[in-house]
């Protein structure tokens, strides 16, 4: 298979570029390494980069609509800049380190920029209101008009624009899965009789399903295929069909039914009445209630002083309690339960409290031998324990569910994370060739270059008086990590106007086309989508399909159920198979293989995007008559990826 061409230009300028390079460095002249910043084309145009090219090109398509209100905004700030220049600029006005203040027009510029993203607020404004308290009202206008009301009109503009050509995207994405999946049941259908519609049997949906998905157990393939032929007919027309894509994108969760070994061993013990009532009150919501109290109050105990014994000996307390609390849920759920491979918060509660132990030990043998006493082991240990205080906030129902749906539309966040990663790439790079070595971090505290960066022009400034000569471009790390200080916008101007100094004052430059590109338009693109996905995960109800599939669930008996499985946060993590069951509860009559949906949990970011502009997608859409496809020979669609 050939490369794309995209990679192939990549790979090429890249080889003409080394070759450049090269010669030059070879000739003892200066050279640039340009096509660094091209790198990011592998990212985004392998296949696995199709969301992140989406959101590239959606980006692209709403610029335009974004930079007229961005020509309006930037016309506000120099009307603006011109007013302060003339009100200000002759009333021989000093900043705090005596410079003039307000008498380049540039500086104004650049100086009413930074305050609409209020990183030099209230600082720039103090000389004019030292002189009088009228010149606040023009700072307070300027904040009115530029920081709240165009920044807002910026996230509205920006994510409606967005918004529009991604929901063009997705109409456009859907039509062509729809078409591919008539298309194939044009290959699959067989007739079913004269003047009536062409259907598709059973045996070849299995067949189809088995290659898409052959993951998926034969129980959960029947569970399907009684969703999509709800009148037992044996076949399925092709609204049924077109609908097996959406069908394959509902996670549902098969769940086991064992019993427990000490069932099977000593059935007689293990059936007892006694051993029935601690099953009963281990599975209770007061023993659950208990050890969150129990967690809390270690967790208190843990930030209290180390010194006092009492509080030293408390860790044993509470050790012993966390594996009382894994050995009566061992005794009254199956292992294979309990440690299944979804099971995260008894992998979870088991690592952290073995780990504890294990090291408490050590540090006490150590300690009582005279070797080692150092306690920073257990104290990482401690540190992990409190998080088991997220445990807390899963038994409360608000909580849970926020942080569910915070998980579901975690896919859809990490595109955005990858897309900010890829301009923080790109600036990255031109940022290294531009300010390389300008400024340096000086370990040595006693190194009198340490106090202006090793760059004498940062003598006397705020940029060296504040101790900013690790945020530099020197390497990878150190500048990914000024591009985040950057996005956070707090002293951006400060970190902007030291590499201003040492360079040229065109070199600010840089730094606005960062913030624009990145703070203005992704940060609220981000913001506004979290925002939207957050209510469409929130607020909406379950889908057609996903009841349809409840249904049949529950008219199978297949159900689990639901005060025995709460939705929490496990079940957000969950997927395909898990345990259920315990030697007390799984009774003789029950079958071995249950189901349930994992909530409305989506198996990719598409279906999500889908379930956002479902009501603006028509259902009877097929793109029939569409022949863009080329001649008909076209690949199985991928459920997977649809």
């Amino acid at each position: 298979m050939c490369p794309p061409p995209q990679h192939t230009r990549c790979f090429m300028l890249t080889l003409v570029d080394m070759i450049i390079y090269g010669a030059l460095r070879a000739a003892d002249c200066y050279a640039l390494r340009w096509s660094r910043v091209l790198r990011p084309l592998l990212l985004v145009n392998v296949t696995e980069g199709r969301q992140l090219r989406r959101a590239f090109r959606s980006i692209r398509n709403a610029l335009p609509q974004i930079f007229y209100v961005f020509l309006l905004f930037m016309f506000s700030v120099l009307i603006f800049s011109l007013m302060a220049l003339k009100l200000l600029g002759k009333r021989g006005l000093k900043t705090i380190d005596g410079s003039p203040y307000f008498t380049n027009y540039l500086e104004i510029v650049f100086d009413l920029y930074v305050l609409v993203t209020t990183a030099n607020s209230p600082d720039i404004m103090m000389p004019a209101y030292n002189s009088s308290f009228i010149f606040a009202i023009f700072f307070i206008v300027y904040i009115l008009i530029n920081t709240y009301i165009f920044m807002s009109v910026f996230l509205a503009v920006v994510y409606n624009n967005y918004k529009k050509y991604l929901k063009e995207e997705m109409r456009q994405l859907v039509r062509a899965k729809r078409h591919k999946m008539v298309r194939a049941f044009a290959v699959l259908q067989e007739p079913s009789g004269e003047g009536v519609e062409p259907v598709v049997t059973q045996a070849n949906w299995n067949q189809v399903v088995r290659l898409v998905r052959p993951d998926i157990s034969n129980a959960h393939r029947e569970l399907l295929w009684s969703v999509s032929d709800n009148k037992n007919q044996g076949f399925i027309g092709k609204v049924a069909f077109v609908q097996l894509a959406d069908l394959l994108n509902i996670e549902v969760i098969t769940l086991k039914s064992r019993p427990h070994p000490l069932h099977r061993l000593c059935p007689t013990l293990y059936l007892s009445g006694p051993s029935r009532l601690l099953c009963r009150l281990v599975q209770h919501r007061a023993f659950v209630i208990m050890y969150d109290l129990i967690i809390l109050v270690n967790a208190v105990f843990i930030g209290l002083d180390e010194e006092n014994p009492l509080i030293a000996n408390s860790e044993w307390v509470f050790l012993a309690l966390y594996l009382l609390e894994i050995l009566l849920k061992l005794y009254v759920f199956e292992p294979r339960a309990f440690f299944s491979r979804h099971n995260f918060w008894n992998w979870f509660d088991t690592i952290i409290v073995v780990s504890a132990l294990i090291a408490t030990i050590v540090n006490s043998a150590m300690k009582s031998s005279g070797g080692y006493t150092s306690r920073q082991i257990l104290d990482i240990v401690f540190i992990l324990r409190v998080l088991r205080l997220i445990r807390v906030v899963d038994s409360i129902q608000r909580f849970r569910t926020i942080i569910n749906t915070l998980i579901r539309i975690g896919p859809a966040i990490l595109t955005f994370g990858q897309l900010i990663l890829v301009v923080y790439y790109v600036f990255a790079m031109v940022g290294m060739e531009l300010f390389k070595d300008k400024v340096k971090f000086y370990e040595d505290p006693n190194d009198p270059e340490k106090f202006y960066c090793g760059n004498a022009r940062l003598r006397g400034t705020a940029f060296a008086h504040l101790n900013y000569c690790k945020n530099n471009f020197n390497n990878v790390v150190s500048t990914f990590i000024l591009l985040v200080e950057l996005t956070v916008v707090n002293q951006w101007h400060v970190l902007s106007s030291g590499f201003a100094i040492v360079t040229h004052m065109s070199a600010r430059i840089f730094f606005v086309l960062f913030h624009i590109l990145v703070v203005i338009v992704i940060i609220n693109i981000f913001v506004a989508f979290v925002l939207e996905a957050f209510f469409v995960e929130y607020s909406l109800e379950k889908s057609d399909l996903q009841t349809s599939l409840e249904k049949k669930i529950a008219e199978l008996e297949l159900a689990v159920e639901q005060e025995k499985l709460q939705e929490n946060l496990v079940n957000a993590m969950e997927t395909i198979d898990n345990d259920l069951g315990t030697g007390q509860s799984a009774a003789s009559n029950k079958p071995t293989l249950m189901f349930k949906i994992a909530s409305k949990r989506y198996r990719t970011v598409d279906a999500l995007l889908q379930r956002m502009f479902e009501a603006d997608l028509d259902p009877e859409d097929f793109a029939e008559n569409d022949d863009a496809q080329g001649d008909g020979n076209f690949a199985n669609p991928s459920f997977s990826s649809v």
